[in-house]
């Protein structure tokens, strides 16, 4: 089974279309595509059915939470991470990496792997390349990633360059150890340099070499200006093989993902509409608001009247200022399902622009759109 087959491709910009086909996907995934994050196997409010029927066919599982609770020997026991949050559609897992690199006071790093102290009890473990890959291969789940050292924002050259060198040495020992386990599972690259731009060009030719299915960008939306981010991206996507997906990790805004499409990247992920969600922020057609503010406390029509969402076809704005106000669990409940709405539908209209080869005006029409609402 061919996993990425290219369908369209713009004129003007590096934006594509395609198709992902994946072991539990029931019908090939559309891209460019957005992966609403399960971080410890459950879309934060949503219940599954509630994220299927907004769309989406492919979420994503967090390798280190899951690892330290319930434990990937549990899950491998349950029949695989889709069995046991009983997911119907596609997944991937990250390696586990970035969460353990977040952990600055709580791991050390050597050529071997990284040891680490649970955030949870203070527990020691560690995780090496292969070790990753074998807690991924108990997960399940269709994509996993290769274990990786994410540098952090600031970091010096040098410093970049070590933890670049060193993600290219585990890579080829990720690729070993998952090259010898009989698994229809998906392993993607993942390629470094921080905010260099020759060691980003370095890193995606190196990690291009490896021949893995897929390449994912890493290192990037970790604190650095939009605006490094979006030439780290640049830097790195003319080495990256066109006839493979290309994942942009950790990001992002709405704005994000319509620059990032401008430049060839095909899937994504991000907190954000969850994690702003729970606090109270609406993504809609004319910026992100945030319900909780006085403005609201009489607006008795949607938050977005441009949506067809079920919230906003039945809540009022004041209603669920309301809410938040109250401290009600339904707050965040409707605010999420509302976000996750919004990006699902931005990104059907990004694929439609890219068919139809008008995607940069349908970017510049968006961009313009969100700019005027912030700006009010």
């Amino acid at each position: 089974m061919t996993l990425f087959t290219l369908t369209h491709r713009s004129s003007e910009t590096g934006a594509r279309g395609g198709l992902l086909r994946l072991p539990h996907a029931a019908e090939p995934i559309p891209t460019p595509v957005f992966m609403p994050v399960g971080t410890r196997g459950t879309v934060k409010a949503m219940t599954q059915e509630e994220v299927a029927e907004l769309g989406f066919q492919l979420i994503l599982g967090n390798t280190y939470h899951l690892y330290l609770r319930p434990g990937h020997e549990l899950i491998r026991k349950a029949g695989g991470l889709h069995k046991f949050i009983a997911w119907d559609g596609a997944m991937l897992t990250d390696s586990g990496g970035f969460q353990v690199f977040s952990l600055e006071e709580l791991r050390k790093i050597t050529e071997e792997g990284v040891k680490f102290k649970s955030h949870l009890d203070g527990s020691e473990h560690f995780f090496s390349p292969e070790r990753s890959i074998e807690v991924q291969h108990a997960l399940g789940a269709d994509i996993i990633m290769a274990f990786d050292e994410c540098p952090p924002y600031p970091c010096s050259e040098e410093a970049t360059r070590q933890a670049t060198e060193r993600t290219h040495r585990w890579l080829e020992r990720c690729t070993a150890y998952h090259a010898a386990q009989d698994t229809p599972q998906h392993l993607f690259g993942i390629a470094q340099g921080g905010v260099y731009e020759h060691l980003r060009a370095e890193s995606a030719q190196f990690v291009a070499s490896q021949n893995t299915p897929g390449i994912a960008i890493g290192g990037v939306s970790v604190g650095e200006p939009p605006e490094l981010m979006q030439q780290a991206v640049g830097w790195s996507v003319p080495f990256l093989p066109p006839e493979k997906p290309r994942y942009l990790m950790g990001v992002g805004t709405p704005r994000d993902l319509l620059d990032a499409v401008g430049q060839g990247i095909d899937m994504f992920d991000c907190v954000l509409p969850t994690r702003l969600g729970r606090n109270g922020t609406f993504y809609t057609t004319r910026g992100r608001i945030n319900i909780k503010g006085s403005r609201y406390t009489e607006d008795f029509g949607p938050v977005d009247p441009n949506c067809s969402c079920r919230v906003c076809a039945r809540y009022s704005a004041a209603y669920l200022r309301h809410l938040y106000k109250c401290d009600e669990i339904l707050a965040s409940r409707l605010t999420t399902y509302h976000n996750l709405a919004h990006y699902a539908q931005l990104m059907a209209n990004i694929r439609s622009a890219i068919a139809a080869d008008r995607y940069e005006a349908f970017r510049r029409e968006t961009m313009a759109m969100y700019a005027g609402e912030e700006a009010a």
